[in-house]
């Protein structure tokens, strides 16, 4: 079905490029000679050939831009900025420690800086905290709560201090409304009290920003402050208050930025230190403008631990303001907004009427507040290449709304992640997850492919390494949005059939079949019912098995040497996933479905399934390719220098020991392994379901004490380094995401009437358990939710906090699959 659709797109595109050559033709002033003195067997080949020319240069163009060409069709996305009021302002900066911004695409932004003066070093520089960053070493920063919408709150522990961030918005005027942020600093231990901090709070515009930015005066009452006016917010105001403590030293910085992406580092050029008076002192120039308009201002306030400061953003066009949001008025709303949450959060998932205690219910709040706490507004262009291009060229430019794996390491869009996030955010607040997908399918260009990463603006592109920024626009990712809008179909049915959110899936049907429609052409594989991933390398000879990002399991082990015959067992499964919502959408918005369901039939059939994807060898589904275990990375001698000089290590690698064959790539167990179990394909009364039940319990596959591990014990390449720089990444540690796919399917299973469904519930119990208990450990005892967790002892590693899919724990406690 997908090639003979594929065919007929071809056809109409030769045909438009024949007519648009023929035009190019009768527009040209071809000088011929005269019609007597030219034979007509050579002037027909001389057209012919001017045809010709001209349909391969037309040709050649129209088919380099399709791939930064925009799906021609109405967008999703019809209402943004001003016209979404109780979302206009948010804690849309998650790369920052705090920030706010609104949803513009040249908004100006507020955010927070700090340092320690007694900790700087002789020469050393000034350690400030801006971005979220590793390498600062924070014990712990956590959004305790946080709606999505109107307010959150936010815990940052840095050493024995720590600094209490909020905000909570208000209603008013026509442009945006108010906000107060308020910074409450503590000790954590006695010895940081009298400890003096310095807080720099700023705003800056982006260069395309038309407005006016200036200091405002410090007074008996308010600290150095702002006002200003853009066309979108109008004229404004933002005061800084002190409510408590003392403050040693205040200065503020006025002038003109580089840029958003270096506001930290404008900061470090203009810091002074001083002594007055025996004590160093770290202090700004003031205004440096020279006439020039200024598009940063940034305030510096150096106080003693424990200090409170309040700043006021209050719109010009709000003329019937009760009160200014500060002090006892602030503290009450704050409070207000908080029950709120804590009411909202048992009403959905109930997880004090489910016995947990108080610490755990604050650790599930924190998950699911840092997922939404973690929502950011984009805007730029990602750079992108085809086959069809010699070099990369930029896509259009877009907003996205998203929200991020994790602040400190990937504080940016990542397409299979979102699908998972999903499950949580539309739980909490199906609006904004309605929001999020239609903006992520505004992105799809007019093949009917959607960057993988977004990396959009100068602050998101500057935490990216060069080499992961180009995206290819054959390689695609899960189209996990199918697992969203499954979950959304069966959880809130009846909420979508309002006006609203049936038009929001009204606009983004035509982008779901055309998305669809290009993985079931660009990603099919040789044999019928058969799909691969493309975007694997099979010329290197640097890594023991070439990596399949396009997958989202980047070094989970497939087919040696990769090949057209390839099929992969986890993307049939995606597939026919895709082909069951498509079904199920078109029914409820009275479209023809047929040709969904009926390949939704095809492809869920158990027979297809199990003749592409079955080990008999094994008893277990598999990927089928060009395989060999026997490989291995070696490095060679170091090669002598010819001018003397010690000799030059050589790189790692690989050595094929035996020679590929084509076969199933059973020996590797794991996640993989699993899909037609994870999206509940396998029938209930399945014998291969059994055998799926007894490796998921078997420690020498991948049952652990802390969560299902990714690849088995048993397995070749369990956690064997994929080159000489890259430690195992899906080779063994325990996902929250996949667990979360087994904890559903078990769920689904146990319920389902067969001879393995009370099989299913023991399992389930057990797994739930044991991830819930070591997430929570985890958390209490180091502060994070992590990117992965050890299976030998589940202690969380790698990125952190990441509380993009391992916040899945909420729905995990609160049973809600």
């Amino acid at each position: 079905m997908g090639r003979q659709k594929n065919l007929q797109k071809t056809d109409k595109a030769h045909k438009f490029l024949k007519d648009k050559a023929l035009q190019n033709v009768s527009n040209t002033d071809i000088k011929l000679k005269p019609p007597n003195s030219v034979p007509n067997s050579i002037k027909q080949a001389i057209v012919a050939a001017i045809v010709a020319i001209a349909v391969y240069i037309a040709g050649k163009g129209y088919l380099e831009t399709r791939v930064n060409t925009p799906y021609d069709d109405h967008k999703v996305v019809t209402e943004s900025g001003l016209q979404v009021p109780d979302r206009y302002w948010g804690s849309y900066r998650p790369g920052n420690y705090f920030g706010l911004k609104t949803r513009e695409p040249h908004s100006p932004v507020v955010g927070l800086m700090w340092f320690f003066p007694k900790r700087m070093g002789p020469g050393s520089g000034v350690p400030i905290r801006h971005w979220c960053e590793t390498g600062d070493g924070l014990s712990r920063y956590t959004w305790t709560k946080h709606d999505g919408r109107s307010f959150g709150m936010q815990e940052i522990d840095d050493g024995a201090v720590r600094l209490t961030t909020s905000f909570v918005k208000q209603d008013g005027g026509d442009h945006g409304g108010d906000w107060t942020a308020r910074i409450s600093v503590s000790s954590l231990k006695q010895s940081s009290v009298g400890e003096p901090i310095s807080l720099v709070w700023y705003m800056a515009y982006d260069s395309q920003t038309e407005g006016r930015l200036h200091h405002r005066p410090s007074s008996r009452s308010d600290l150095t402050g702002v006002v200003g006016e853009t066309n979108k917010l109008g004229a404004f105001n933002m005061q800084l208050r002190n409510l408590s403590g003392q403050i040693v030293h205040e200065a503020y910085l006025t002038t003109r930025g580089q840029g958003l992406h270096l506001l930290k580092e404008v900061l470090l050029v203009n810091l002074r230190v001083v002594t007055r008076g025996g004590v160093r002192q770290v202090t700004l120039p003031g205004d440096i403008t020279r006439g020039q308009p200024a598009n940063l201002t940034a305030t510096l306030v150096t106080a003693i631990v424990p200090f409170e400061m309040d700043i006021i953003f209050e719109s010009g066009s709000n003329f019937e303001r009760p009160n200014t949001l500060t002090g006892k008025i602030y503290t009450e709303l704050l409070q207000q907004k908080c029950d709120e949450f804590d009411e909202k959060f048992e009403d959905i998932f109930k997880l004090k009427e489910k016995k947990f205690k108080e610490n755990e219910v604050n650790f599930a709040q924190a998950a699911l507040s840092n997922l939404v706490g973690g929502i950011g507004y984009f805007y730029g262009s990602s750079r992108v290449i085809s086959e069809r291009l010699e070099n990369p060229v930029p896509y259009w430019k877009a907003p996205l709304y998203t929200s991020v794996p994790s602040r400190s390491f990937f504080p940016r869009g990542f397409l299979w992640d979102e699908g998972f996030h999903g499950l949580l955010i539309s739980t909490w607040d199906l609006e904004v997850e309605l929001d999020i997908m239609s903006h992520w399918f505004d992105l799809m260009n007019v093949e009917g492919w959607i960057p993988r990463e977004q990396i959009l603006g100068l602050e998101a592109l500057a935490k990216v390494p060069e080499e992961f920024v180009t995206q290819i626009n054959s390689n695609a990712n899960p189209p996990t949005f199918f697992l969203t809008l499954n979950y959304i179909l069966t959880h809130h049915g009846d909420r979508l059939l309002s006006e609203n959110r049936l038009g929001t899936l009204e606009r983004m049907y035509n982008r779901l079949v055309k998305w669809f429609d290009w993985y079931n052409t660009t990603q099919i594989g040789e044999l019928p019912g058969a799909y691969r991933w493309r975007g694997r390398d099979d010329k290197t000879d640097l890594e023991l098995n070439p990596k399949t990002l396009t997958s989202g399991l980047d070094d989970y082990p497939r087919a040696s040497h990769p090949s057209k015959d390839e099929r992969h067992v986890d993307l049939y499964c995606w597939i026919t996933l895709g082909t069951k919502v498509l079904a199920e959408i078109a029914m409820l918005l009275n479209r023809q479905g047929e040709k969904y369901t009926n390949t939704y039939k095809y492809l869920a059939n158990n027979k297809l399934l199990h003749q592409l994807h079955w080990s008999h060898n094994r008893d277990t589904y598999a990927d089928f390719g060009l395989h060999t275990d026997d490989v291995i990375l070696k490095q060679k001698p170091p090669q002598p220098q010819h001018h003397g000089g010690p000799p030059i290590n050589q790189p790692f690698k690989r050595e094929v020991l035996k020679k590929p064959e084509l076969q199933f790539v059973d020996s590797y167990f794991g996640y993989v392994s699993l899909f037609p179990f994870f999206l509940q394909i396998v029938e209930p009364d399945s014998p291969s379901l059994l055998k799926i039940l007894n490796y998921l319990t078997n420690p020498d596959y991948l049952w652990t004490d802390y969560g299902l591990r990714s690849l088995a014990k048993s397995s070749p390449m369990y956690m064997e380094r994929n080159t000489e720089h890259d430690p195992p990444y899906w080779r063994g540690p325990i996902w929250i995401n996949m667990n979360y796919l087994a904890l559903k399917a078990l769920n689904y299973y146990s319920k389902k009437e067969g001879p393995y469904s009370d099989r299913a519930q023991d399992i389930y119990n057990r797994l739930r358990q044991n991830i819930i208990k070591n997430m929570f450990k985890e958390y209490k005892v180091r502060g994070y939710v992590w990117e992965q967790y050890d299976d030998s002892t589940g202690q969380g590693q790698r990125s952190h906090p990441f509380t993009g899919w391992s916040s899945l724990v909420v729905l995990i406690m609160g049973e809600i699959y």
